[in-house]
């Protein structure tokens, strides 16, 4: 498995999997919310359906464009997984940026800093970077 925010963890400490939600997660923008939700419900479908059908993540370094790669990346590294929002930053027009834990199966997790950028009611892109 290549390493990256949904792979193997970055180099130094592991972050608390205790780590409780801010209040400010509670102003998380809607498309954001269905790829947090759909990750927490291990609901491949609806992870894909959250993004454009022409939709990129950038794990890292790696881009993964489409919905055929982005249900191939989510099934292998993300589904069974948790994540948890921290603090959401201020909407912008275009998206918002987002620090939660994330914590692949079997892992206690790690921050990271996912910014969302949207369009039609859909995820344009994800850049999912550590903290």
């Amino acid at each position: 498995m290549t390493a990256g925010c949904a792979g193997d963890p970055p180099p130094g400490p592991v972050e608390s999997a205790q780590a409780a939600e801010s209040a400010g997660a509670a102003d998380v923008i809607a498309e954001a919310r269905a790829y947090v939700d759909a990750v927490n419900s291990k609901d491949l479908d609806a992870l894909v359906n959250s993004f454009a059908e022409k939709g990129e993540i950038i794990d890292v370094q790696r881009k993964i464009t489409g919905h055929d790669a982005i249900r191939t990346w989510a099934d292998g590294e993300v589904i069974g997984g948790t994540l948890r929002v921290l603090s959401a930053d201020r909407r912008r027009a275009d998206g918002q940026r987002l620090l939660v834990h994330w914590a692949p199966a079997g892992s206690s997790g790690w921050r990271a800093h996912y910014d969302f950028t949207v369009s039609d009611g859909k995820i344009a892109t994800a850049d999912l970077q550590y903290a």
